[in-house]
């Protein structure tokens, strides 16, 4: 099916009582692994790319090549910008159509984080598409950007944020971190209040390095939406590695490639698994 609206995908998610995973691109064989582990769970998800990814790809070239794969499908997938740092990235991933977008303030101080996240959701709105926001810092090392410290998210700035923004859906630093290399353990209490309070769905980012008993909890916390991408770039880059070691004159780089993307789409569909094995149904 071609790909759809976020609203739309958000929709089912919350209907079937799963969590999509979203899981960063960079390429056309990292895209093709993610989808077709998407197509095998037939569970809903968000396929994304941040900007520090976007020299490879473009917006305009990584949606076309997502957007052709999607049209194979049965399972609804949304193509979600994830991170973006600032309001061009965020026009540029609409304009080249997007279904969803995030916006990502939370180096400001809280009241610039809701004036700048306040200027993207009106500009997303003129697309018909939902926006993500973060409340907190979410340590770590995202691509090229680096969180020190983790200002866990406010659950009494929550409600005023939703309400002075207008945002569709909140990323929240409850103990996760971005990267492989730190020591993740979720606020379990904190992220309960932040639930029992927050309108609008809740996103947990850097799950490549969450224990997976915790990430099957998140389905009941309020959670919709779970970021995996170090895992992802780590298979891919290993496959690769392995492929070198095992025969460093090979110039078959067909065979190279294909092996990366296999490796991707294996951790994709365990993740996908992981996410849901808490859910009321496994759902094909």
């Amino acid at each position: 099916m071609p790909l759809i609206n976020g609203f739309d995908l958000i929709n089912i998610i919350k209907e079937r009582h799963v969590v999509a995973g979203a899981f960063n691109t960079t390429n056309l064989e990292t895209t093709i692994g993610i989808l077709d582990a998407v197509e095998k769970s037939g569970i809903p998800a968000f396929i994304q790319i941040a900007p520090t990814n976007i020299p490879v790809s473009g917006y305009d070239y990584i949606y076309d090549m997502v957007a052709r794969k999607a049209k194979t499908m049965d399972t609804p997938v949304t193509l979600h910008l994830d991170h973006g740092k600032s309001f061009e990235a965020v026009r540029s991933a609409a304009q080249a159509g997007f279904g969803s977008v995030m916006t990502d303030n939370a180096k400001y101080d809280y009241d610039e984080n809701v004036q700048h996240t306040f200027e993207a959701v009106q500009y997303a709105k003129g697309y018909g598409i939902p926006v993500e926001a973060e409340l907190g810092a979410i340590a770590g090392k995202e691509d090229d950007d680096v969180t020190e410290g983790n200002g866990k998210t406010d659950p009494t700035q929550v409600v005023d944020f939703i309400s002075r923004t207008g945002v569709d859906l909140l990323a929240v630093a409850v103990g996760n971190v971005h990267g492989l290399n730190l020591d993740p353990n979720i606020d379990f209490p904190l992220l309960k209040k932040i639930q029992e309070v927050c309108p609008v769905p809740l996103v947990l980012h850097g799950a490549s390095g969450i224990p997976d008993e915790q990430i099957a909890q998140m389905v009941d916390n309020g959670v919709i939406k779970i970021n995996v991408a170090s895992d992802l770039r780590t298979a891919y880059i290993k496959a690769a590695g392995k492929d070198y070691q095992q025969e460093p004159n090979r110039f078959d780089l067909v065979n190279v490639c294909l092996d990366a993307e296999k490796a991707v789409e294996e951790v994709v569909y365990k993740k996908i698994q992981v996410m849901n094995q808490n859910s009321l149904t496994k759902v094909k």
